[in-house]
């Protein structure tokens, strides 16, 4: 080697592999070989959708069911009419759709963000 008056050629550092992609293949490769840990992820996945889930099931089976009760307890509110038709059908038949979009949305919502956090889980 000869040197012609200047400086030498800087060092520059070769990566290979990333430590970060190494481990989101291990996680990745467990849960597609269904090992241990791999099953174990995935059973919580279930268990977590499984509770979403039952909540908003009794959280909607509270509020719908509320309702028979309300006008069980408040007799007179069954005759109250709304644009001619009585508030019982109103609640029931006209209210009742636009609530169960509402609550069919943020389940929705909710269990999507489930499997984010389980995709973010297995990308880590």
């Amino acid at each position: 080697m000869s040197t012609t008056g200047g400086s030498p050629p800087q060092r520059q550092r070769v990566v290979l592999a990333e430590r970060r992609g190494a481990r989101m293949v291990r996680t990745r490769v467990e849960v597609q070989q269904q090992t241990e840990v791999g099953d174990a992820m995935v059973r919580g996945l279930v268990r977590a959708q499984l509770g979403l889930a039952l909540r908003v099931a009794l959280f909607t089976v509270c509020l719908l069911g509320a309702i028979p009760v309300l006008f069980h307890v408040a007799p007179g509110l069954a005759g109250v009419t709304v644009l001619g038709i009585r508030l019982p059908w109103v609640l029931l038949g006209v209210v009742g759709y636009p609530i169960l979009l509402g609550i069919a949305w943020v389940y929705l919502r909710l269990a999507e963000r489930n499997e984010q956090d389980f995709t973010d889980l297995t990308d880590d």
